[in-house]
């Protein structure tokens, strides 16, 4: 029996597109040097603060793989935690000027990545894409977001 055409099976092809994807997507975000995952959870702070708890949740980490994260940016100072003045065992987490500043850098070289990446694409078909990979299984449990 012969070996089947690893193009043929859609996990391998996800697989490799997906890899030299991430690759790309890594070489943005070097701009203003972040990795994917601090850059997400940037993203996922600009709309305004929230409780440490609810970001991690919300990036789907666990919360000591979201402590880590926090310490590098805090630590770059693209964001700052602080107690909850209401309940002192919740700390809020909010982005600073510099990581807005570090966002911007990271949204217009993630953008420049994207038309590269999906030049042929039409709209709609980015949109259909976007619906299918939605609809792929997957364990957020079965991976580290490093």
């Amino acid at each position: 029996m012969a070996a089947a055409d690893p193009s043929d099976r859609l996990g391998f092809l996800l697989s490799y597109r997906g890899e030299l994807t991430a690759a790309r997507i890594r070489s943005a975000l070097a701009v203003a040097g972040l990795h994917p995952r601090n850059a997400m959870t940037l993203m996922r702070l600009a709309p305004g603060a929230m409780s440490q708890r609810e970001l991690a949740a919300a990036l789907e980490v666990d919360p000591s793989q979201l402590v880590a994260i926090l310490n590098d940016l805090e630590g770059a100072g693209l964001c700052e935690r602080r107690r909850d003045p209401a309940d002192r065992r919740r700390h809020i987490v909010e982005i600073t000027d510099a990581g807005a500043a570090a966002l911007d850098q990271v949204d217009a070289a993630v953008s420049e990545a994207e038309r590269e990446l999906f030049a042929d694409l039409t709209h709609e078909e980015r949109d259909v894409l976007r619906r299918l990979l939605d609809r792929v299984v997957v364990r957020h449990g079965d991976h580290d977001c490093g």
